[in-house]
């Protein structure tokens, strides 16, 4: 089954700086198989059983450990989790809005309590809009000074570790470990055709729910 790890502050404000061929081949050592990575903010997808073996989850903090002098925060979802967070279109029309920005904050257990909702962050103008498992649905909007709240402000008060990816990233990570895997499987099965190309006017891809 395909796994995405959630890396927490991977090369983020010059903290924890690392390759992406480095973190791939710290994946590696630990036992994973088919790893690859998404852009540089520390997604790492991978092949291992449906459920966690927990001597995998300490291999992989064990190799990260050495390679960045600390253990990040990590958050593993599998490939059909994330489909299914993105089926259910959970910011609903609020992705057409330009003045916004969408995250999900991956928390790496359900919370033992759930606070009320919604949660708001005045100063740094964020809200929790929707708490989903071990997801958080988080919107955030302009401040005065122009810029846009981090978005773990408004879930560490939850006491859980977690890391936030913009909803488009979200879809993207999605899009892109179908495309690595088909190629994959075309790969080992030279003989599957590829993918036949819509016709005109079809629409082709994955319709991205982000701006």
């Amino acid at each position: 089954m395909t796994h995405v790890a959630f890396l927490r502050a991977i090369n983020v404000g010059g903290r924890a700086v690392v390759k992406m061929t480095d973190l791939k081949a710290a994946f590696e050592r630990a036992g994973c198989s088919r790893v690859q990575t998404f852009i540089a903010s520390g997604n790492v997808l991978f092949d291992a059983p449906a459920r966690l073996p927990p001597v995998l989850r300490q291999r992989i903090a064990t190799e990260l450990v050495t390679l960045l002098g600390m253990e990040p925060g990590i958050c593993y979802r599998t490939l059909g989790e994330i489909e299914a967070l993105i089926e259910a279109a959970p910011f609903g029309a609020l992705v057409s809005d330009r003045a916004l920005k969408l995250y999900v904050a991956f928390m790496d257990r359900v919370p033992a309590r759930v606070p009320k909702l919604p949660v708001l962050v005045e100063k740094e103008r964020l809200e929790i809009i929707a708490i989903r498992a071990a997801d958080v649905l988080i919107v955030s909007r302009r401040k005065p000074n122009g810029m846009y709240g981090f978005p773990n402000a408004c879930v560490e008060a939850i006491g859980v570790v977690a890391t936030s990816r913009n909803w488009n990233t979200v879809t993207r990570v999605a899009a892109f470990a179908r495309q690595a895997r088909s190629a994959m499987r075309r790969c080992a099965d030279p003989a599957e055709p590829a993918p036949a190309r819509p016709g005109r006017g079809a629409r082709a891809g994955i319709r991205s729910r982000a701006s």
